[in-house]
């Protein structure tokens, strides 16, 4: 049997309707949810929703964040902003089990205008069900972070 997490999640009026699903799904496999919203169509400016998710998996309070919105760019652009965080942009499960297997992403982001709910499901169960290799990706990744640092 795996561990419980704890998922943040976040959307805007684009991925609201995906989040909810994720969210339920995430639930019934034992998972805890923290939904940062948004809660309904209502426009709504991403980056908000980003930071929130991101601040609870950087602060330690959510073990992985799931974001959602029209084409998860905008998330995922945002969510990187964040240096404790690495944010993979996911179309299908491949690149869902390599980036938590080579990148140890901590983040994922969805677009639900481009991907259907099925592969979403999918992504999601990769991503949470892969673990980080270590290895020759921990030095890349420490690369990464000191990239990080040096930047103002």
């Amino acid at each position: 049997m795996t561990r419980s997490l704890i998922i943040a999640l976040g959307a805007d009026h684009g991925g609201v309707t995906l989040k909810n699903r994720l969210a339920a799904v995430i639930a019934e496999a034992g998972h805890q949810v923290l939904d940062y919203g948004t809660d309904g169509p209502a426009s709504v400016d991403y980056p908000d929703y980003a930071q929130a998710v991101c601040a609870a998996v950087a602060e330690k309070r959510a073990d992985y964040g799931i974001l959602v919105c029209g084409t998860g760019i905008g998330m995922s652009i945002a969510a990187n902003r964040n240096p404790a965080i690495r944010c993979a942009l996911v179309h299908d499960v491949t690149t869902a089990r390599l980036t938590r297997a080579h990148n140890d992403a901590n983040v994922l982001a969805l677009g639900a205008r481009i991907i259907g709910e099925e592969v979403a499901l999918d992504i999601l169960k990769t991503f949470l069900a892969t673990d980080f290799e270590g290895g020759r990706h921990e030095r890349r990744l420490a690369k990464i972070n000191q990239i990080t640092e040096q930047t103002p």
